[in-house]
């Protein structure tokens, strides 16, 4: 654990208010979900909740189905980071943070299939994924929310994505959406 420096009260109705810069930093916004956990030292730590995180195993076995199916790169994302990916770069890929791009496709609701010369291809992490040559990404849906994506990548310079590749992530997302509702 690292400290801030930062001291707060709380008020009469038990709050505290989480700095504007940590919320940043942390990318939490008004409204996002917190889960709350105590130890044995009376320590008080509030983690960003990913309900999708909670689907982490199961989303990781249907990441590996679709890899094997397909001979494709497959990942799953929350609206921060990947939660699951299958496929040669999938330890690339685990626990990075998604772009801003990627984040802003998801809470718009779009899907994307492109290749990395498209003016429409989206950075997925904030570092240089143009290794990938071409991409499907779909919202997943739960409830009404956004809550993350999957995503379908390839490195090879001789396929091209279509009409099956985009039905597969939106298929994807969709059960992944439905099972998060039950």
């Amino acid at each position: 654990m690292k400290a801030t420096g930062i001291v707060r009260r709380i008020d009469d109705l038990g709050r505290v208010v989480v700095p504007k810069e940590i919320r940043r930093t942390l990318r939490i916004r008004e409204g996002d979900p917190l889960e709350i956990f105590t130890d044995r030292e009376g320590e008080i730590i509030l983690k960003k909740y990913s309900p999708i995180g909670e689907l982490g195993q199961f989303a990781k076995q249907y990441a590996d189905s679709l890899t094997q199916t397909t001979g494709h790169i497959v990942a799953i994302t929350d609206k921060d980071q990947f939660i699951a990916a299958a496929g040669p770069t999938k330890k690339d890929l685990l626990q990075k943070s998604i772009s801003r791009d990627l984040e802003e496709l998801i809470n718009e609701r779009e899907s994307v299939i492109a290749s990395n010369d498209d003016k429409n291809y989206i950075r997925i992490t904030n570092e240089d994924d143009s290794e990938f040559t071409y991409q499907v990404i779909s919202p997943i849906i739960s409830e009404g929310d956004a809550i993350g994506s999957v995503i379908i990548l390839t490195k090879d310079t001789k396929v091209k994505f279509g009409e099956m590749e985009m039905k597969l992530a939106s298929t994807a997302a969709a059960f992944l959406g439905r099972q998060m509702e039950q």
